[in-house]
């Protein structure tokens, strides 16, 4: 028996839903992914951000041209100004979601080494790097919740992102998507923005 969802992501197998990716703009997002666009999108809360990302991920996914990440960021908030943890806390979270969703276990076997030889300021781009450089088609990264990220953390996050970007795509990620509720931390980007 279906019921209606405002907690988390909706099952269509369980819950009562419309397609998640009918509200975005496919053809947009597609152009900003085919032009190495990174942007930022956000959206109030309980409005089906984390189950369009879903979405998006599978079905991106199925259709071979990149290999598409969904990554929430949202535990790194509890180590508040500690950059070091929450650079660990968002590096694993990487490295498990490749394994959980893309059954690629390299970013896994990479985040101690790159933890150590990189530091927390350095750590996210030398993972995403090397999973870039190691991978055979472009990555995607869809990164949720970015706005629950604090102070230092969030800027480590966001410097390490901008310096990574000219390498995209053969050793950085094509795309990346920052969602959140707020518009937080847009500023900090050199890229093109979407509201």
């Amino acid at each position: 028996m279906k019921t209606f969802n405002t907690a988390g992501p909706v099952r269509p197998d369980e819950h009562y839903t419309v397609p998640a990716l009918a509200c975005w703009d496919m053809e947009e997002i597609r152009r900003l992914i085919g032009e190495k666009r990174y942007f930022v999108l956000h959206a109030p809360r309980q409005t089906g951000k984390t189950s369009c990302l879903l979405a998006l991920m599978a079905q991106l996914n199925t259709e071979s041209d990149y290999t598409v990440l969904y990554v929430n960021l949202e535990p790194a908030q509890a180590v508040h100004e500690d950059v070091a943890a929450g650079m660990r806390t968002i590096v694993s979270g990487i490295a498990e979601g490749a394994r959980r969703y893309l059954g690629d276990q390299r970013p896994q076997e990479s985040v101690e080494g790159v933890l150590h030889v990189f530091g927390p300021h350095g750590a996210l781009r030398g993972l995403l790097s090397r999973w870039s450089e190691e991978n055979d088609r472009p990555i995607v990264l869809l990164l949720d919740e970015v706005d629950s990220l604090v102070a230092d953390t969030l800027i480590s996050l966001l410097r390490q992102i901008r310096a990574g970007y000219p390498d995209r795509p053969r050793a950085f990620p094509q795309t990346v998507l920052l969602y959140g509720v707020r518009g937080a931390g847009c500023a900090e980007l050199p890229y093109p923005q979407r509201r």
